[in-house]
């Protein structure tokens, strides 16, 4: 698999991966799949502010579909200027090759771009304390449970809990950035 920044080209295939999500997983709380306007909107305003979009591509193998595999991008965490050190990384994957290491490679290569633009700590929003592959990704990566938000969402008929997750950065809280 090859790891690299997404282009405008790329919002089809993100929009679709996206939408096997929204429909049938638990890992997002948005119910309505957005359109290619809207992907493509959210993807400018993360470039606009500096934030990495990242997309793996997979390899033409036998049994597997060659083309985008997965995406992820990280944005501030929250948008008041005290958060400008913290992010928030969100990674989704083409659900033929979940559990592959695709989202594990894309949010390691995630860690690497935000630290490289001074982000000191990143945090995982992960909906559905269920969402192992997810949870497991993260502690993967480093990542410890921060907390979870009992019964935050109701999708599917059914209360859902939102498991945030966090790893230090860089120099992580050890000083204060300049």
């Amino acid at each position: 698999m090859r790891i690299r920044d997404a282009v405008h080209a790329d919002i089809p295939a993100i929009t679709a991966i996206y939408a096997h999500h929204v429909l049938h997983g638990t890992g997002t709380f948005e119910e309505v799949p957005p359109t290619e306007a809207e992907m493509a909107g959210r993807m400018a305003e993360g470039e606009a502010h500096g934030w990495a979009w990242l997309v793996a591509e997979g390899e033409e193998l036998p049994g597997e579909a060659p083309g985008l595999i997965g995406y992820a991008y990280y944005a501030q965490f929250r948008m008041r200027s005290a958060y400008r050190f913290a992010a928030e990384n969100s990674v989704y994957v083409r659900n033929d090759v979940r559990g592959m290491g695709v989202g594990k490679a894309l949010v390691a290569a995630l860690l690497q771009r935000a630290e490289a633009a001074g982000f000191r700590q990143m945090f995982a929003v992960i909906g559905d304390s269920d969402n192992v592959g997810s949870i497991g990704l993260h502690l993967s990566l480093g990542f410890h449970r921060a907390g979870v938000l009992k019964s935050a969402g109701i999708k599917f008929g059914r209360w859902l809990d939102v498991v945030f997750m966090q790893r230090s950065i860089g120099a992580g809280d050890r000083d204060l950035p300049g």
